[in-house]
């Protein structure tokens, strides 16, 4: 049997899910930059994220975890909203190569432009499904979960466990 361990990889390999713990006050975390296509096409494993409100009792110099969403997230949908957003409406509207192209190098996609422009083609080959994470450049990924843990829709690939009530937890 496989042993989960950040430090190695995946928390649960045997079923391809990593699992992510963050604050709703600011829910991202971080993970390892494979390759520039995991923007556009995921980052090719599963996701649980928990998120998480701390209550501190300063009195009785204690804490508390509460468990404010759970989600599941596909490996399909764990690409750059945005990115794939934009990309799918370049691609309905009869965008080539060059426009592609354009879109990623101005969006700074890490990769060359020989890189870039082989990406361009391979993407209007194969469009990609819209994501749903805010990932941010770095010398590793910067994953924002903002949109999944506020998600008021179903979505193919996303499957809330535990549902947030923003009305429940701003008050």
């Amino acid at each position: 049997m496989e042993v989960g361990s950040s430090a190695n990889g995946l928390d649960l390999p045997s079923v391809n899910t990593d699992i992510k713990v963050t604050s709703i006050k600011q829910p991202q975390s971080s993970c390892p930059f494979k390759d520039s296509k995991q923007k556009i096409y995921g980052l090719g494993y599963n996701l649980i994220v928990f998120v998480y409100k701390k209550i501190d009792d300063t009195k009785h110099k204690k804490g508390m975890l509460e468990f404010v969403s759970c989600t599941y997230i596909d490996k399909s949908r764990t690409a750059d909203y945005q990115t794939t957003s934009g990309l799918r409406q370049i691609i309905d509207n009869n965008g080539n190569a060059d426009d592609i192209f354009a879109f990623l190098n101005d969006h700074k996609i890490p990769a060359d432009e020989i890189t870039l422009m082989n990406m361009a083609k391979d993407i209007l080959k194969h469009p990609p499904i819209v994501g749903y994470l805010t990932i941010s450049n770095a010398l590793q990924w910067r994953l924002q979960y903002g949109r999944i843990v506020s998600l008021n829709k179903t979505i193919e690939g996303i499957f809330p466990i535990v549902k947030y009530d923003a009305e429940e937890y701003n008050a």
